[in-house]
This record gives C-alpha cells, structure tokens and sequence, in this order.
C-alpha cells in the first residue's frame, strides 16, 4: 500500500510482518535481492526498481534503530526513506557483505582486499589504424598511455614516509559526523 508520499511500505516491499526477526528480514531481502538482480534481469528497468526499492527498505528495517524510528513514524521518522540508491552499484556497496564470498559475492563485486571492497577501474581504449593484410597475418603494436601507480613510499595511503595512518578517533575514518535528535539528523564534515 503507498504512503501519502508515494512510497510503499517497508514490510510490505520486502513482503514480511511487522512482527519479522532480523533473520527473516534479512532472508526475505536477500531472496528479492537475487529475484531482481540486474544480471539476472537485463535491461528491465522495472526490476533494477525493484531491486533498489527493496534494498532502501531493508537498510531502515534491518537497523534495530531507523526500524523503531520507522514502527514509530513511518518514513518520515527516517528522514523520508532509507539511503537513495541512484545507482545499482551503490546497493552492492552498501550490502554486498550481506551475500559473502562465492556466487552472490561476484554479483556484488566480488574479491576483496583489508576488509574494504575492490573497486573494478575504468577501461582503457586505444584506437589503432591496421591493414587488411595485417589483420589477415596478425600484426604487434606497442601502445603507450597514462595511469596511476600506487606509490612506492606510501602504498597509496598518503602517510608521511615512516609513519602508517590512524583511523580518527573522532569519526572512525568516515570523514563524516551525523548528529540526530528525534527525527532530525544531519551529516557534516569531521572537524578532526
């Protein structure tokens, strides 16, 4: 059933009580999770939909906390939904541990390295003219371009050379502080 704001019911998306253990919660998400995947749905936009709407309900109703708030006042007690997912990729990187290792883990982006997900980088193209003949023959060309490299000194973390980075004590390395109060809560930037 809608809310008054056009968004469908939490228990209702994900199709359990309002009564539900965290287990059948998160069981129930995981099988709309697989039902509606992108791979398994190519091009339909209203499963990518699906999809997204199902992982927002399940980011308030598999928190102890946005849960009560939600029980309590509904989606406004949750700052009028859960996280908007804008893109697929930003489920896989809220949930994708919710699948672990193995088959669903590749849907959700696969290896990992230090407990943080891998990012997959960017393709790289490089256009080159041939003949005939040499596509006929096979030919070997030497292309050059431009990348990053991790650097030696710091292994990419930006730490002074002999020195290692410390997680803020502040905001636990999020760069993000968010203060709530009732139903109000606002996200700034770490002063530490």
């Amino acid at each position: 059933m809608p809310t008054m704001q056009g968004k469908r019911d939490y228990y209702d998306v994900l199709g359990v009580a309002k009564d539900a253990s965290e287990k059948e919660i998160k069981d129930a998400y995981r099988k709309l999770a697989i039902k509606y995947h992108p791979d398994k749905n190519p091009g339909d936009e209203e499963a990518v939909a699906r999809f997204k709407e199902a992982a927002e309900a399940f980011e308030v109703l598999g928190d102890a906390e946005k849960r009560a708030r939600y029980d309590r006042f509904g989606h406004a007690g949750v700052g009028g939904g859960g996280h908007q997912f804008h893109d697929v990729n930003d489920v896989f990187q809220a949930f994708g541990d919710l699948f672990g290792e193995g088959l669903f883990g590749e849907f959700f982006g696969g290896g990992r390295r230090g407990g943080r997900r891998v990012s997959k980088g960017a393709d790289l193209r490089c256009d080159a003219r041939i003949t005939l003949l040499e596509a006929a023959r096979g030919v070997t060309r030497t292309v050059t371009f431009q990348r990053h490299e991790r650097c030696a000194e710091c292994d990419g973390s930006g730490a002074k050379k002999g020195t290692k980075p410390e997680t803020c004590k502040y905001c636990g390395g999020h760069g993000q502080v968010v203060q709530s109060s009732g139903i109000f809560r606002v996200q700034t930037t770490c002063p530490a």
